[in-house]
């Protein structure tokens, strides 16, 4: 892809996301809500005033439950393997207590199938209200120890253990004093 061609993807940025915005029939306000992103940013981005961070997109195209790579109009059907290098993937700060989580699944899978990379740092946790009626998560420790709770269940999990639970009542995952890493799978019906 040439200088020329990225700007021209990144040109069509602003316009796809009012579309999406608005075919689905969202304010800005509300999209903001949905987003995290402030209502005058996303404002800022469909005038083509604000080029956002790769965080900030992914913030909107989950809002607006669309494709990434549909939004930056790039023909990913035709490849054979999508790769999103460890860089470029997208992140969620500020959920939990000592913990770095990375996004792996796809956006359009929000709300339905989600995957993630946590990393516990020492005493780290992961608290979580209750996901939609009938959501479970899937839990398998890589490294360190974690203890799952799940209502008033708790167990603890070494490497290579998996935790299958209920999430659609308050669940938490706490690290050990050295830190963990696990892969998490959100499932909801």
């Amino acid at each position: 892809m040439t200088d020329r061609d990225a700007e021209a993807v990144l040109g069509r940025i602003p316009g796809k996301l009012k579309e999406a915005r608005q075919a689905r029939g969202l304010s800005l306000d509300a999209v903001a809500k949905l987003s995290g992103v402030s209502r005058s940013m996303v404002s800022q981005i469909e005038r083509g005033e604000s080029n956002p961070t790769v965080a900030t997109l992914w913030n909107l195209t989950r809002a607006l439950q669309v494709d990434f790579a549909g939004l930056l109009d790039l023909n990913t059907a035709a490849r054979e393997i999508e790769v999103v290098r460890a860089a470029q993937a997208p992140t969620i700060t500020g959920h939990g207590r000592g913990c770095h989580i990375t996004i792996l699944s796809e956006p359009e899978n929000v709300g339905r199938y989600e995957v993630y990379d946590i990393r516990f740092t020492p005493r780290g946790a992961l608290e979580s209200e209750p996901h939609g009626s009938g959501a479970r998560e899937h839990l398998t420790v890589l490294d360190g120890s974690l203890t799952v709770r799940s209502g008033d269940t708790e167990e603890t999990l070494r490497p290579g253990d998996t935790a299958r639970y209920a999430a659609d009542r308050p669940h938490a995952i706490h690290a050990e004093e050295q830190g963990a890493r696990c892969f998490l799978i959100v499932e909801t019906p």
